[in-house]
């Protein structure tokens, strides 16, 4: 159909096809609202009680740049955001080009006939061109110019898939209810006239996902990872924080402003890094457990008050969502490259617990956890998110707030008298203000000390105080579970992972399994300390592989693997890493973990040249061409 010409009827006899599952790329720029786009198709399909997962990129200049937001929807479980695409949508040539590659053989490119001429003597794909830019300045009466255009395409998907066009409409009025309302007007003009679009004329098929009961009995809900971390960390009974805006971390900062005043709590935006964690020590001290956070830079920025709440075993949470460094790096690109920063992040011996979600429901409850631990042990629990998490939208069980939901107030009951440090036990503290009978008050210092907390220059006390804060660490490793190994409990390959990466592996062991490979795979949520009984299961397999989105490092392992090997002296784990800023693919997985076997394979068309990467190490590359340009996921 040309450009501008008008559409014929829907056709009639146009019947739903029935699928499963589906992965959606909407590929554009950032500033035509493609996030905006991705996320109520996301949202929608939680809503619709449908499972998803979503990955985005996003350009770090304030003005933006090409982007992607795919969306993966399906009937059943969905672990990983998909390898491939089935349904493109190209706003420019350039989206065109970058991501023609990431279309499935027979998948469907819907690009905007205003702006794209494909290469249509390329019989792989199935076109369906659409004068978009047009059409949503028509809708709108030219006033909008463009914008609009996201929410007209979205609503185009959405009757190519027969999702509810009555829940969508009530998403966007949700969405921009606070806004001026001729923005809420314009969006759903956009939204009438992307549905009334008669697409029947040029898509032979329509689709419909499956409906599969749900067993849980529960309602399902839709969310990010940041958002989902915020509201575990209400739940934990967390009231009181500080932090200071860096991206990925901001959004959590936000949802905690907003919520926390309405359970009498308070969040700060401090002047700074180190004065923000400097709050939320004082609040804990004070006997409310608080929260700080940022990402990379930001946690270097603190480590030095970090170092001192070990020292005064303060229990404090936090939040690092990772992102792609060092320095100021990739501000919004994925990494897992501050493990050993967490661990190992302060001058002199100074323990803390390091904890990493590994999907957004997970961020929820892994905040649960971290509250526990920081109280029962009184120390630092660092959280390990990243961006992928951070930005990921999921569909889950909505958690049973009424057995979960905390409260705790700080305990003011008198004591007969009270020693902060006792040598043999573990530190608990007592709220200032708690009267001690005996009259002798203890003190809070960064300087070693004793019992009461008075400075002291003795080894063999500095000994043993350094022996107590480390053999609390040691408790904790004796009561937490040992992590199920997903897949072949003995085998060939153990392929273990840690934090977003989850997904991925284990449809990757499922892939690798249903090609005759002996695999199992192992998640570790515990990072430091790690369980107990770890030891019991790397006999169990030939060899075990780390999976991690971090540099291979001087030595040529990955930073777990690293953790691991000097942990067990274990000569047969190995890693496979990258730092290409993007999340795992399953075949990239395969690939670097199974080298040499077909299935593994992973073929990027750039140019019409396919590349296939079977390493990541720099030496590697051998022309820029290899390399994925920005905006390609």
């Amino acid at each position: 159909m040309a450009a501008g010409a008008s559409p014929a009827p829907d056709r009639a006899d146009l019947r739903p096809e029935n699928i499963q599952d589906a992965v959606i790329r909407l590929a554009g720029n950032s500033q035509d609202g493609i996030q905006t786009a991705g996320a109520f198709l996301a949202r929608l399909a939680g809503r619709s009680e449908h499972d998803v997962m979503t990955y985005m990129t996003i350009p770090a200049t304030i003005s933006g740049g090409p982007s992607i937001f795919q969306v993966r929807i399906g009937s059943g479980e969905v672990l990983s955001a998909g390898d491939e695409a089935d349904f493109l949508v190209a706003f420019y040539q350039h989206s065109y080009q970058d991501h023609i590659g990431f279309l499935r053989e027979g998948g469907v490119l819907l690009y905007d006939s205003d702006n794209v001429e494909p290469n249509l003597d390329d019989k792989r794909f199935v076109y369906v061109g659409v004068p978009i830019t047009g059409l949503t300045i028509e809708a709108l009466g030219g006033t909008a110019k463009d914008k609009g255009k996201n929410i007209f395409v979205l609503d185009l998907i959405s009757k190519i898939f027969n999702l509810d066009a009555e829940k969508l409409k009530k998403l966007i009025t949700e969405k921009f209810a606070g806004k001026n309302e001729s923005v809420v007007n314009t969006a759903l003009m956009a939204f009438q006239a992307g549905y009334a679009y008669p697409v029947g004329n040029v898509l032979t098929k329509h689709y419909r996902f499956e409906h599969i009961p749900r067993t849980s009995g529960r309602a399902q809900i839709c969310m990010d990872g940041n958002q989902a971390l915020a509201y575990g960390l209400i739940a934990a009974g967390v009231r009181y924080g500080a932090g200071y805006p860096i991206t990925p971390w901001s959004s959590v900062m936000e949802v905690l402003r907003r919520e926390l005043p309405k359970y009498g709590g308070i969040f700060v935006q401090a002047e700074d890094e180190l004065a923000s964690v400097s709050i939320a020590l004082g609040c804990s001290y004070a006997g409310y457990l608080a929260v700080t956070g940022s990402a990379g830079p930001g946690i270097s920025l603190k480590a030095e008050a970090i170092g001192w709440a070990s020292m005064a075993e303060i229990p404090l949470i936090i939040c690092n969502i990772q992102r792609g460094g060092p320095s100021t790096g990739l501000p919004t690109n994925v990494e897992q490259s501050d493990l050993h920063q967490a661990i190992f992040g302060s001058h002199g011996d100074s323990p803390r617990v390091v904890l990493a979600p590994s999907s957004v429901e997970d961020c929820f409850y892994i905040a649960i956890e971290a509250a526990r631990i920081a109280r029962k042990y009184s120390t630092p629990v660092f959280i390990l998110s990243d961006t992928s998490l951070a930005t990921r939208i999921e569909a889950f069980d909505e958690p049973d707030l009424p057995k979960l939901m905390q409260n705790p107030k700080p305990d003011l009951t008198p004591r007969e008298t009270f020693k902060p440090y006792p040598i043999d036990q573990i530190t608990q503290h007592v709220p200032p203000g708690t009267r001690i009978l005996d009259g002798k008050y203890p003190l809070l210092a960064g300087l070693e000390h004793d019992e009461m907390g008075h400075p002291t220059g003795s080894p063999k006390l500095h000994m043993a105080m350094t022996a107590k804060r480390r053999n609390k660490l040691r408790k904790l490793a004796e009561e937490l579970p040992v992590p199920e190994v997903y897949g072949d409990q003995e085998g060939d390959t153990l392929m273990v992972g840690w934090g977003s990466t989850y997904g991925p592996i284990h449809d990757a062991a499922k892939m690798a399994r249903e090609n005759g490979e002996k695999v199992g795979a192992l998640h570790l949520r515990h990072l430091h300390p790690l369980p107990n009984g770890l030891e019991k299961i790397w006999p169990k397999f030939k060899r075990i592989v780390t999976v991690e989105m971090n540099d291979q490092g001087v030595y040529g392992y990955g930073q777990l693997a690293t953790i691991l090997r000097a942990r067990y002296c274990e000569a047969k784990i190995q890693s496979f890493t990258k730092t290409d800023g993007l999340t795992f693919r399953v075949k990239e997985i395969l690939d670097g973990v199974f080298r040499g076997r077909s299935f593994a394979a992973r073929h990027i068309p750039r140019d019409g040249t396919a590349v296939v990467h079977t390493d990541t190490a720099p030496e590697s590359v051998r022309s820029t061409r290899e390399v994925v340009p920005q905006g390609v996921g």
